[in-house]
C-alpha cells in the first residue's frame, strides 16, 4: 500500500524547481527522523515533499478521456484509457495511490512530531513554526485525502466506502492491512483536518504593521503576546504566500463537500449540497460577492501584465492558489499548430464546441440561436474564440493564419499522424499567444499553473445552492443565488441581449443544473475537471468525440451538422468509480475493491 519506512526521507530530491518563492531555506540530505529535531531546514524537506506531491502541480489534460477533447499521441494515457485499456493493473495517467499516501505519511509525521523541533531560538518564534506547519500539514492531509477519494470512493458489497485513514505516523512494524473507511467516514476526516487547519493558520500570509496592529487574537489565545509582531511577520507573514492557508482549506472543504453530494455519491443525502454552498459563499463573499467576480479571470493565463509583476507570492483577482512562477514554453511547444512548430497534442472536439452558445446565450440547437451550420462560428459565445482554434483563425506571434481546411498547410486534418490535429481543432486555451517557437526569434513567457481558481469557487456555490435552495434561492446569510452567479459569469463572457436564454431557465431547477454544469464545462476546460465531473454527476461516459471533416476546401460538420466521428469511447457503468490499484489488492486482503473491477 504504502512505502513501510518513511525514515529514509529523499529529501534531496525536493530541489523543487521555481518554487523558492516557497521555500527557505533549502532542505538537507537523507538521514533519521531524529535529525530534524535539531535541524529545522530538514523538517521543513518533508513539507516540501508534500508540496512537491500534490497532483494537480500541472495540466493533466484529463479531458482527453472524456467527450471534450483526443490527442494526437498514440501513447497518451488518457486516450488509452477512454478506449476500453483501463483496468485495476493498467492506471495509465490516473493513479493517485501510492502518491498521495505517500505524501499523508509524511505529514502525519509533522502533526506529531513539529513541536519537537528546534524551528528558531526565540521561544515565540518556536511556537508559531510549531503551529503553521502543523496548521499546514493538517490542510495537506485534507487534500491528499479529498484526491484518494476523489479517484476512489465508490461502491463495494453494496456499500459505499471511501478510502484507508492513516493517521498517525507509521514505522516498519505498522500493520498496514487496513479496511477502507466509510465515504462518510472519510468525508468526516477530511472536514476534521479542514477545521484543525483553519484554527492554526491564518487566513492569509501577510506582514502586519509593527505600529499599527497586534499579533492576531488567535495567535494570543495561544500563548503569543500581542506585541510580538516582528516575531509574528517572520513566521506567519508575506513570505509564505503559496502555502496551505485558512481560505485554501476552506475551499477544500467545498470541493470535498460538492463531491460527496453529487448524484455518484450521496446524491445530495443530508446537508452536503448546503455544506458546499456555504464554504463556497464564504469565500466568495470575501472577494466582495458576484461583483468580485474578476473581469479578466476567463483568461488569467493570458494576463502578462498582471503575471510579469508577480512577486512575494501574490495572486492575481482570479486566483485562490497557483504555483510558483516559471518560464516554460512545453505547453506551446506540445499544442501550439504545427505551423507554429508545435506538436498540435491536444485537440477540441465538436462536441465541445458546439457547447458553446450563441452570443445571445442560446443553445445553438434552439431556434432562437440563429446558428447557421454554414458559418458554425460566427455569432457565438466569445469563450469559443478565445480557448480554440478553428479553421482560419489568426493566432501566435505573428498572427498566423491557421488553415485546417487546406490540404496544403501545415495544420490541415491528419496530414501527418502523431503531429497535425485529429478533429480539426487545436488548443487556444492556456496558450501566450506571444511565445515563439522559431528557434532564429524565440521567445519564452512566464507561466504559472492554477491550482484553484475563484471561478471554480462561484460555479461550486451555483451547482450546490441551486440543487440546495434553487435557482434563486440563497444560502443563509447570504445575498446571491445560483442565478446570480451565472448571470454574472455569462455577463463576462461576453454574453448579449440580456440573456433571455438565462431568464427563461431561472424558476426550473433541472434546467438551471444543465446550464450551470455547461458553465462549468466552458470555464473551467482544459483544466483537468471534466474527467472528474462526468463521473460525479453520472453522465454518459461514451459519447462518440466528433470533429470536423474537409469537403472541397470547407469545414464539413457532416450530414446531420454534428461532426464526423474521431474517437470512440469504452466506459462500463462500473467505471464511474475508479479501481483500488490491483497490487494493493493483492498485498492486503483488508482492502475491498470496487465493484467491477
Amino acid at each position: 500500500m504504502m512505502k513501510k519506512n518513511i525514515l529514509a526521507l529523499m529529501v534531496a530530491v525536493v530541489a523543487l524547481a521555481g518554487c523558492s518563492e516557497m521555500f527557505e531555506p533549502s532542505v538537507e540530505n537523507n538521514l533519521t527522523k531524529d535529525f530534524m529535531y535539531k535541524e529545522a531546514s530538514f523538517a521543513e524537506g518533508m513539507i516540501a515533499v508534500a508540496y512537491s506531491q500534490i497532483p494537480t502541480n500541472g495540466y493533466s489534460f484529463n479531458e482527453v478521456a472524456t467527450d471534450d477533447a483526443v490527442s494526437n499521441d498514440p501513447n497518451n494515457g488518457y486516450m488509452k484509457l477512454a478506449t476500453g485499456q483501463w483496468s485495476s493493473n493498467n492506471y495509465f495517467a490516473v493513479d493517485r495511490w501510492n502518491q498521495c499516501y505517500s505524501a499523508i505519511l509524511y505529514l502525519n509525521t509533522l502533526i506529531e512530531e513539529a513541536d519537537k523541533v528546534d524551528w528558531a531560538e526565540n521561544e515565540h518564534a518556536r511556537e508559531l513554526f510549531t503551529i503553521r506547519i502543523r496548521g499546514e500539514a493538517y490542510g495537506l492531509r485534507a487534500l491528499y485525502y479529498y484526491y484518494l477519494l476523489q479517484s476512489f470512493g465508490g461502491w463495494s458489497d453494496g456499500e459505499l466506502l471511501g478510502v484507508p485513514l492513516i493517521l498517525q505516523q507509521q514505522d516498519k512494524k505498522a500493520d498496514f492491512n487496513l479496511p477502507r473507511a466509510s465515504y462518510v467516514a472519510t468525508v468526516s476526516q477530511i472536514y476534521a483536518d479542514i477545521e484543525e487547519a483553519i484554527k492554526l493558520l491564518p487566513e492569509e500570509y501577510q506582514d502586519i504593521d509593527i505600529n499599527a496592529q497586534p499579533v492576531p487574537a488567535k495567535y494570543v489565545e495561544m500563548g503569543i503576546p500581542a506585541t510580538e509582531v516582528v516575531t509574528y511577520n517572520r513566521v506567519m507573514g508575506e513570505k509564505f504566500r503559496g502555502r496551505m492557508n485558512g481560505l485554501i482549506a476552506t475551499a477544500v472543504k467545498a470541493q470535498t463537500a460538492l463531491l460527496a453530494a453529487s448524484p455518484a455519491f450521496l446524491n445530495g443525502e443530508g446537508t452536503r449540497w448546503n455544506e458546499a454552498a456555504v464554504a463556497a459563499a464564504g469565500l466568495i463573499a470575501k472577494k466582495g460577492g458576484v461583483g468580485g467576480l474578476s473581469s479578466t479571470g476567463g483568461t488569467w493565463y493570458n494576463d502578462m501584465t498582471v503575471i510579469n509583476s508577480l512577486d512575494k507570492g501574490t495572486n492575481p483577482p482570479e486566483i485562490l492558489w497557483r504555483t510558483s512562477v516559471g518560464e516554460s514554453n512545453s505547453l506551446e511547444t506540445n499544442n501550439y499548430p504545427p505551423s507554429l512548430r508545435g506538436n498540435g497534442r491536444v485537440n477540441p472536439t465538436q462536441n465541445l464546441v458546439d457547447a458553446f452558445p450563441a452570443i445571445n446565450g442560446y443553445p445553438i440547437g434552439d431556434v432562437n440561436a440563429n446558428y447557421n451550420p454554414a458559418n458554425p462560428y460566427a455569432n457565438r459565445d466569445p469563450r469559443l474564440r478565445k480557448y480554440i482554434l478553428f479553421n482560419q483563425s489568426t493566432f501566435g506571434p505573428n498572427s498566423t493564419v491557421i488553415n485546417i481546411a487546406s490540404g496544403s498547410t501545415d495544420d490541415v486534418i491528419n496530414k501527418e499522424t502523431g503531429k497535425s490535429t485529429r478533429t480539426g481543432y487545436y488548443l487556444r486555451k492556456l496558450m501566450k499567444e506571444s511565445t515563439n517557437l522559431d528557434p532564429n526569434s524565440a521567445k519564452t513567457e512566464k507561466n504559472y499553473f492554477a491550482r484553484i481558481r475563484y471561478t471554480e469557487l462561484y460555479l461550486i456555490y451555483a451547482e450546490a445552492a441551486n440543487e440546495a435552495y434553487g435557482p434563486t434561492g440563497t444560502a443563509p446569510g447570504v445575498s446571491f443565488s445560483a442565478y446570480d452567479v451565472i448571470k454574472a459569469i455569462r455577463i463576462r463572457a461576453g454574453i448579449t441581449g440580456g440573456d433571455a436564454y438565462l431568464e427563461s431557465v431561472k424558476a426550473d431547477k433541472a434546467k438551471m443544473r444543465d446550464l450551470i454544469r455547461n458553465e462549468r464545462r466552458l470555464e473551467l476546460c482544459f483544466e483537468g475537471h471534466r474527467f472528474w465531473d462526468l463521473r460525479r454527476w453520472k453522465e454518459n461516459l461514451n459519447v462518440m468525440a466528433r470533429g470536423i471533416g474537409v469537403s472541397n476546401g470547407t469545414v464539413d460538420l457532416g450530414a446531420e451538422g454534428l461532426g464526423v466521428a474521431v474517437e470512440n469511447r469504452s466506459f462500463e457503468n462500473y467505471m464511474y468509480y475508479g479501481p483500488i490499484p490491483l497490487s494493493e489488492t493483492l498485498k492486503w486482503s483488508n482492502l475491498k475493491q470496487n465493484t467491477g473491477w
